[in-house]
């Protein structure tokens, strides 16, 4: 998605350790606009395989999976990180290792919001070695449900996650494809 490169061209900030910061227009700051287009990009590469839910996240894929859910037609559902008093104990859960946070979550889903009957599609912001998707994968294919694609905002291709996903011969699209983070530079697969 050549508008989505430009904008981690001009805004993105390379930082140390393979770190990749767009905290201007995905998340922290979000730009409503290029969600949108994010959103409609999605639907366009999912329109045919009859998704019935989007699950993410929280906190950051939140924004690009309800403006595909919104072009959808979807509900969208975000795993939650922490618990709280009204997340009961139905729940399905994955521990899910974070990458940038360097810290394990336990991400649970309320089991009224995911079913056999689903076709899911999960969105995220990033993917870099995949953990996030698997506990979501995880979460799936314990209520039974059926794994119909992930859509990927930012994919760092150097890193294990897409392959992690491709060999569960699960369709993979990524709007902006990185290549490589060295030298302080962006570079994307071509």
């Amino acid at each position: 998605m050549k508008i989505l490169e430009e904008r981690i061209k001009s805004e993105g900030l390379v930082l140390p350790d393979n770190i990749l910061k767009v905290d201007r227009f995905l998340n922290h700051q979000i730009d409503p606009k290029l969600m949108d287009q994010i959103g409609a990009e999605f639907a366009k590469l999912f329109k045919n395989d009859r998704i019935t839910r989007i699950l993410t996240v929280e906190s950051s894929g939140i924004a690009p999976a309800v403006f595909a859910g919104l072009h959808l037609g979807v509900p969208v559902v975000f795993a939650r990180k922490h618990k709280s008093l009204t997340h009961n104990s139905n729940v399905y859960s994955a521990d899910v290792y974070s990458y940038t946070k360097q810290v394990t979550n336990q991400i649970s889903i309320d089991e009224r919001f995911v079913n056999a009957n689903d076709r899911v599609l999960i969105i995220d912001d990033f993917l870099a070695n995949g953990q996030a998707v698997l506990g979501l994968l995880k979460i799936i294919n314990d209520a039974g449900a059926m794994a119909c694609g992930v859509g990927i905002v930012i994919e760092k291709s150097f890193q294990d996650g897409h392959k992690l996903i491709t060999d569960r011969g699960i369709k993979l699209e990524s709007l902006a494809r990185i290549k490589s983070l060295s030298g302080n530079q962006v570079t994307f697969v071509k």
